[in-house]
């Protein structure tokens, strides 16, 4: 993934993957979604996005899946 942002025209663009974009869909009058052949997202456009996105605030995190094992032994232990 990759996000751009062009200060010129205050435009963010979030690619997810480089495949060919087949078709762009309008969400809003500053906000474009770009799909591949099959319908799977390929980038967002953002206009406007200092306002639309809050850009200033822009962070990452990732959640990993629990497994099974720690989530049953936490709610043994809750329910002491």
């Amino acid at each position: 993934m990759k996000i751009k942002y062009f200060s010129d025209t205050d435009t963010a663009l979030v690619e997810f993957s480089r495949r060919k974009v087949a078709e762009t869909k309008e969400i809003n009058e500053n906000i474009y979604i770009d799909l591949d052949t099959y319908g799977n997202l390929v980038a967002i456009t953002i206009e406007h996005a200092r306002k639309q996105a809050n850009l200033p605030h822009l962070s990452y995190e990732q959640i990993e899946k629990e497994l099974p094992n720690k989530s049953s032994q936490r709610m043994a232990k809750s329910h002491r």
